[in-house]
C-alpha cells in the first residue's frame, strides 16, 4: 500500500468526523533541493508528519496509518 493510498483510506473514512485533522502530502525531490539532499540523502524516502521524522527508508502502512488514527486523538 502506498503512501498516497493510506492518505485516501484515512480521508474517506473520517470525512466529517476529524474535521480538526488535515492531511496534506507535498512530495519533495532532494535532487533539485541542496538542503534537502544534504539533510536526507540516506534516509530516502523520508515521511514527515507535523515536520518530524516518522519513517524513512521504508515506509510502513500500518504504522503509518497508525500514526495518522493517533491524529484524531489529539
Amino acid at each position: 500500500m502506498t503512501v498516497n493510498a493510506v492518505i485516501g483510506a484515512f480521508r474517506a473514512e473520517n470525512t466529517g468526523v476529524a474535521r480538526h485533522v488535515q492531511v496534506n502530502m507535498v512530495e519533495h525531490d532532494i535532487l533539485v533541493d541542496e538542503e534537502l539532499y544534504a539533510k536526507y540523502a540516506e534516509e530516502v524516502p523520508v515521511l514527515l508528519i507535523n515536520g518530524k521524522i516518522h519513517n524513512y527508508w521504508r515506509i510502513d502502512p500500518e504504522r503509518f496509518r497508525a500514526a495518522l488514527d493517533d491524529l484524531i486523538k489529539q
